[in-house]
């Protein structure tokens, strides 16, 4: 079983008091597609290179199935890594990249030659084997990188953010290609990305970092139904949530000049205010609720997204977002008023950040 397990594991490096990775409490489960995500310098890559023994683990453990390889030498721990630079030898054609690892460890060449030609064919790169990289585009190359670790049929696939020097286009079609991928071998892999987008259509499950703090781990479809914290709700989704701080009054929240029904018991913990948690799609036009200033439209076709902002919203605030029906968007300075849909709104604590309810 090639579960993964960090166990309370901490990195922190010398001479910075803040550690990098503080205290990441993971379990893994065999061929899941776990993917960290979360802003520059959260912790995920650390994460993923003291997993791949790259990195120091200063405190915890790191179990690959049952085995402690905490310490280990990264030679000797049965995982692969692919790289966001690819790491191709440019002197070496595709097939002498993808065998390399094989041939380090001694295998004979007629099997070497066989995992070689039988990854090239699950990565559409049987005709490009002889080629050396420069030849190839940046898609391609990054295949053979996935080739190099497909061969070597390790326990554990690790990914750092493989997809970031493509094009938006080929990030999209290359994405798609690794998740099936993956799904077609069942291999477990841990994938790391700073791309919210690719992390919600990628992973099984999602787990969201800060400062080097797990924030949530989750499917993404429970990620972006109940966030658990307000950071996980404005990283979570795109556009991101619109968040606003809001006057808790008798039977609810004061959303602009309506009192909207919360449920007692998610109030409960609340004082005086409270942050509201509100997802574009789940506002609706209405005759009162809260009023917006349109800045600006977004025309998409079968939907359109309009952005304002709420009387006294401060001048540098994100502005309000709310997607409504393509055919007839407000207009660019008009002043509408829109209101929750039922059930849709996500209540958090304002100083701890925490969800209520």
């Amino acid at each position: 079983m090639a579960t993964v397990t960090f166990d309370k594991v901490t990195r922190t490096y010398p001479g910075v008091e803040s550690p990098a990775v503080d205290g990441l409490d993971i379990q893994i489960e065999d061929g899941e597609f776990l993917v960290l995500v979360g802003p520059s310098g959260c912790g995920k890559s650390t994460s993923l290179r003291m997993l791949a023994g790259l990195e120091e683990v200063n405190e915890g453990r790191i179990l690959l199935a049952d085995d402690d390889i905490t310490h280990m030498p990264p030679k000797d721990r049965d995982v692969a890594m692919v790289f966001q630079n690819y790491a191709l030898y440019p002197h070496m054609s595709v097939a002498g990249n993808m065998g390399f690892a094989l041939k380090m460890a001694g295998l004979p060449k007629a099997e070497i030659q066989t995992r070689v030609e039988e990854a090239a064919k699950l990565l559409d790169l049987t005709e490009y084997l002889e080629r050396k990289p420069k030849a190839l585009s940046g898609g391609q190359r990054q295949r053979v990188a996935m080739g190099r670790a497909i061969v070597r049929q390790p326990q554990v696939f690790l990914m750092d953010e493989p997809l970031s020097n493509l094009d938006a286009k080929l990030r999209v079609q290359t994405r798609t290609q690794i998740a099936a991928l993956q799904r077609r071998l069942g291999i477990t892999t841990v994938y790391v990305t700073h791309d919210q987008i690719e992390a919600m259509t990628m992973g099984d499950r999602v787990a969201v970092l800060k400062d080097g703090v797990l924030q949530q781990c989750d499917s993404p479809r429970t990620m972006y139904e109940r966030p658990e914290n307000v950071f996980v709700a404005g990283f979570i989704g795109s556009p991101a949530m619109n968040l606003m701080t809001v006057p808790v009054v008798d039977g609810g929240i004061r959303f602009g000049d309506v009192t909207h029904p919360i449920a007692r018991e998610h109030l409960a913990k609340a004082r005086d205010e409270v942050m509201l948690g509100v997802r574009p799609e789940d506002l609706e036009l209405s005759e009162s609720g809260l009023s917006l200033q349109i800045d600006l439209v977004e025309e998409l076709g079968a939907d359109a997204f309009v952005y304002g902002r709420p009387p006294g919203a401060e001048v540098d605030a994100a502005p309000f977002v709310v997607r409504v029906n393509g055919q007839q968007p407000p207009r660019k300075g008009e002043t509408v008023h829109f209101q929750p849909t039922s059930d849709h709104v996500h209540v958090f604590d304002l100083e701890t950040g925490e969800r209520l309810g």
